[in-house]
């Protein structure tokens, strides 16, 4: 099992995250463990780390690497939506800190075998969590062409997704689209040539990105994560999330709002009536960005976002 260590923006997580001895934080996406064993060097001795990850191999990994503060972890296969759950199942009411990474892992894209990468040729897949029954393969053999089209257009922003989609359609009346250098280059052969030729990415980037994000339910999960993420953090607990798309970022951005304007009242009520008062307070007005040196060495980081609350 190859993992590899490359944590995103780790000295602007350590800072904003602000942990100190004896916190209790969740790591809600423990990947590689590079955050998750920073974070426990600030908490120690009597500090606890609750990590969680949809994908067992991240789970075994972290088992491995943090075994040195075995006294200090509590790591947990589940989906980190489930967050309020799993800290009900625990017994904890509330932590000092919670850090999710979104996106693909290193591990995912470079060794899971699951097809994330359109440059290796892999069964199609894209689970972060193997036991969810709906794979890549699924969504692009059964979905009609209407849904492929929206997948594409609301989750990877694709301009060309119709005839990408009518491409699809096409190849697969005479055999499943099983593997994911055949999507690549079915994707790569319904862009036209000039666009493909001005993109600085490659054709199938986006194509692949939105069936994964379709099959993950990632934007849905975020949304509901944030949701209830606020509600299980003690007061001054910070919640700082990593991006890396617009999508992503805009749902962690409109969330924080209205969790920092507190009441839903239409503009033009000359009186508050819902009785709600804010809840938090945003540390980053703008999204911190990692440093050029960074993106030098880990490109994947190019399109980080990290925003940051604090509970009131």
């Amino acid at each position: 099992m190859e993992f590899r260590h490359i944590p995103v923006m780790p000295a602007e997580v350590s800072a904003w995250l602000d942990c100190r001895p004896g916190n209790c934080v969740v790591d809600c996406t423990l990947g590689g463990a590079g955050h998750a064993a920073s974070i426990l060097e600030k908490i120690l001795p009597n500090g606890l780390l609750i990590g969680i990850d949809q994908d067992k191999d991240a789970i075994s990994h972290a088992l491995l690497a943090l075994k040195p503060y075995s006294s200090n972890i509590s790591l947990i296969h589940d989906n980190f939506v489930n967050l309020p759950d799993i800290l009900d199942s625990m017994n904890i009411h509330s932590v000092d800190g919670i850090l999710a990474d979104l996106g693909v892992s290193f591990y995912q894209i470079d060794a899971s075998r699951r097809g994330f990468s359109f440059s290796k040729d892999e069964l199609l897949d894209m689970r972060m969590n193997t036991d969810n029954p709906v794979t890549a393969a699924s969504i692009v053999n059964t979905c009609d062409e209407k849904r492929l089209r929206k997948i594409l257009y609301e989750y990877g922003e694709e301009r060309w997704a119709p005839r990408i989609v009518k491409r699809i359609v096409e190849y697969r009346k005479n055999k499943p689209i099983e593997n994911s250098s055949e999507l690549a280059a079915i994707v790569r052969s319904a862009v036209p040539a000039k666009a493909a030729a001005k993109s600085r990415i490659d054709a199938a980037t986006k194509t692949f990105m939105a069936i994964r994000i379709a099959v993950n339910d990632e934007l849905g999960v975020l949304a509901r994560f944030v949701s209830s993420a606020v509600s299980t953090l003690s007061s001054g607990g910070r919640l700082c999330i990593i991006s890396f798309h617009s999508l992503e970022d805009r749902i962690v951005k409109q969330a924080f709002k209205k969790f920092e304007k507190g009441c839903t009242c239409p503009p033009d009520f000359p009186i508050c009536a819902c009785g709600r008062s804010p809840e938090v307070k945003i540390l980053t007005r703008k999204p911190v960005r990692p440093k050029e040196d960074e993106t030098a060495q880990n490109p994947m980081a190019r399109s980080a976002r990290l925003r940051v609350i604090e509970k009131l």
